[in-house]
């Protein structure tokens, strides 16, 4: 019998369908109150998970979930580069 490995999942803040983790984008607020994008998903402090998808970051600026999520203001900064790394990727 082989053990199957569980695959994490989480919510994004935007379109709220649960996702594996690998495919959302992280978004993190340091124990100073600092909000950055974590590519790699280690940095530590509140996280929030959003799709790649400029749909979902819309919906998530709109109601305004990503600040709810985190417990800050977020930065218009951190929209910017988020909006930035989606179109890259397509």
């Amino acid at each position: 019998m082989t053990q199957v490995k569980k695959v994490p999942v989480r919510q994004c803040v935007g379109c709220r369908e649960q996702k594996p983790k690998r495919e959302l984008v992280r978004v993190v607020r340091s124990p100073e109150g600092e909000v950055s994008i974590d590519t790699r998903g280690k940095k530590p402090g509140r996280g929030a998970y959003i799709c790649p998808a400029p749909e979902c970051l819309k919906k998530a600026i709109k109601s305004r979930a990503l600040g709810r999520a985190l417990g800050v203001d977020i930065p218009e900064g951190v929209f910017d580069t988020l909006k930035e790394q989606m179109e890259a990727k397509e």
